[in-house]
């Protein structure tokens, strides 16, 4: 959330903000957010991954993607991406008790392990003026969605490192994907749970992850 680095159209600045911060060959996992901007910065500067393991972070079609332009220049998006939820959520509580209370009750968190949802209190919070608030703004949130990339498979042919794609069962965000298309680059996996498996099941997320990476690491290149 560096305000050197905010989230435009195509998200160009977060991309470098992660480049950035790499200063050797990573195995870049991340989970939505996080896996399109390891996938758009291992297209950009593929010496610096190993390999890239991208969780419930599907790549739209272009007939998909372009009907997302659409709503953006329509001034629509926020309809169909979660940016309107996102910009009207609560963002501070008097407690960790209460905040804690509150996340358990939103469907959003509903299926978090309760490991999981300490860590998010925990650490996803911050002291400010008497009261706690969530440590990434919902305005900055409110932009990323708003600014997401729609033309991202159009670089995957440019893809040169070794990757995987592993998604939710019951992810509503991959239900409406057609992930045939990733398959010539992706080794494709399912695991239990939906959008947020990491943090409804993340021991079972971390296997999943060594064994994507123990299979590209195996395959040839």
């Amino acid at each position: 959330m560096d305000p050197r680095y905010p989230p435009t159209e195509g998200w160009p600045h977060l991309v470098d903000q992660w480049i950035g911060s790499i200063h050797e060959p990573v195995y870049g996992v991340g989970h939505s957010l996080g896996g399109y901007l390891n996938y758009l910065a291992a297209v950009r500067r593929p010496e610096l991954f190993r390999a890239i393991v991208l969780l419930d972070a599907p790549i739209i079609g272009p007939f998909r993607g372009r009907m997302l332009g659409v709503t953006k220049r329509l001034g629509i998006v926020d309809r169909v991406t979660p940016a309107g939820a996102t910009r009207d959520r609560r963002s501070s509580w008097p407690s960790r008790a209460e905040a804690r209370a509150h996340f358990r009750s939103r469907q959003l968190f509903r299926d978090f392990s309760e490991d999981a949802l300490d860590d998010y209190v925990n650490h996803g919070l911050v002291e400010e003026g008497g009261l706690l608030r969530l440590k990434i703004d919902p305005a900055v949130e409110y932009q990323i969605y708003r600014t997401i990339p729609h033309d991202m498979m159009r670089h995957l042919a440019q893809l040169r490192v070794p990757a995987a794609f592993i998604g939710g069962a019951r992810s509503d965000v991959v239900r409406r994907v057609r992930l045939a298309r990733m398959k010539p680059k992706f080794r494709m996996y399912k695991v239990p749970g939906g959008h947020l498996f990491p943090f409804e099941r993340p021991r079972e997320a971390a296997t999943s992850i060594v064994r994507a990476l123990d299979e590209l690491a195996a395959s040839p290149r």
